[in-house]
């Protein structure tokens, strides 16, 4: 299963985050510097409101979502490249993981401490991002000079990894993520095999006070950040705010859905956190329904039908025939099968289809 880390400065919200996003009181959540030391893991449902609707049409008897793990790092300061505060141990639980949401505090307020004594998210961000290039750099050249005698010896796969390194080097150099460098796709697979820190795909979750969730997350912080989200490292912001999510978490779904109104909130900002974070991850959903359950199935963006089918279970690959396919819009708005097999919306597709978000399958194997 692939994993998420949540990162940040001490006293931003992350283990309130993570006990949101989890429904769980897991993380410790004191408003004191590294509240957080072992990481804390939980695994989150992907919520999906086509299920319910699927499972409507084919009166399932149950409902299955897919998941992903979150991770709760400890908090990250200023010299962690050189090991200050919990930097090692924070920089290895980062390399753990295969993203990164990073919790950026965009609210005022006088009984929560802030590490650098004021509100500045891009400050905060650009403290985190100059520790994790830091480590990216040092890591680099360490592995730079160490292929070298292979380099000499006339190893192609060595001449390859000293040529990317090479293009990454100045990046770094420059403050710039790994992510961003300009790299072929074939030289992106091979730079993998370096596990670089900045390499590994982000987005950032800003934290604000409820009267600013009420307005719909707009406050000159969130403006800051998404701008230079975009800018910076080509991904989005997402709105949260972690009190009043983790305020939640006794609550039922529909007592939750209740309070959120209350305060002016459709629906929770955690819900489009671990969706965005789903697709972060480069993460897919095809659904399969029937009586029995509808069920949700995660595969990665460009996953072709039998690679699909693999996921319900390896003899469904092996013996791949055809995959029945319909997307999920064109199955409800016609309302049934049926009535999608006279419209000609059911699809018989091969070896070679791209399987998409969101289309319902039925898989035809022999073994």
């Amino acid at each position: 299963m692939l994993s998420a880390g949540i990162v940040g400065l001490p006293n931003v919200g992350k283990s309130t985050l993570f006990n949101a996003v989890t429904r769980t009181h897991k993380a410790p959540a004191e408003n004191y510097p590294f509240c957080t030391i072992e990481p804390n893991v939980g695994v989150v449902t992907v919520p999906d409101a086509r299920l319910t609707k699927l499972a409507e049409l084919s009166k399932s008897q149950k409902i299955v979502p897919t998941a992903i793990e979150f991770v709760d790092i400890a908090g990250l300061v200023k010299g962690a490249s050189q090991g200050e505060g919990l930097g090692n141990q924070f920089l290895s639980h980062i390399r753990e993981v295969d993203a990164i949401v990073q919790v950026v505090r965009c609210f005022e307020s006088g009984d929560i401490h802030h590490v650098s004594g004021s509100i500045d998210p891009i400050r905060d961000i650009e403290v985190i991002n100059t520790e994790l290039v830091l480590a990216d750099l040092a890591a680099s050249q360490k592995r730079h000079d160490r292929i070298q005698k292979e380099v000499r010896a006339g190893s192609k796969q060595a001449k390859i990894e000293s040529a990317i390194i090479e293009k990454l080097l100045p990046h770094l150099d420059a403050g710039k993520p790994a992510i961003t460098a300009d790299l072929s796709t074939e030289e992106k697979l091979v730079a993998r095999e370096f596990f670089l820190l900045t390499s590994k795909p982000t987005l950032f979750a800003c934290n604000v006070a409820e009267a600013d969730l009420a307005k719909g997350g707009a406050n000159e912080y969130v403006d800051l950040v998404r701008k230079y989200a975009a800018q910076h490292f080509g991904t989005e912001a997402v709105v949260i705010s972690a009190q009043i999510e983790s305020e939640l978490v006794d609550l039922s779904e529909t007592e939750a859905l209740e309070y959120l109104r209350g305060v002016g909130v459709e629906d929770s900002g955690v819900h489009d956190l671990i969706r965005a974070t789903y697709h972060l991850l480069g993460l897919r959903t095809y659904l399969t329904t029937g009586e029995k359950e509808t069920r949700a199935w995660t595969i990665h963006e460009g996953d072709k039908a039998p690679q699909a089918a693999g996921v319900i279970h390896s003899d469904f690959e092996r013996g791949f025939i055809a995959a029945e396919t319909i997307h999920y819009d064109d199955l409800v708005s016609l309302g049934s099968f049926a009535k999608a097999r006279e419209a000609g919306k059911l699809r018989i597709e091969g070896k070679d289809y791209v399987v998409k978000d969101g289309d319902v399958i039925e898989f035809r194997f022999n073994v």
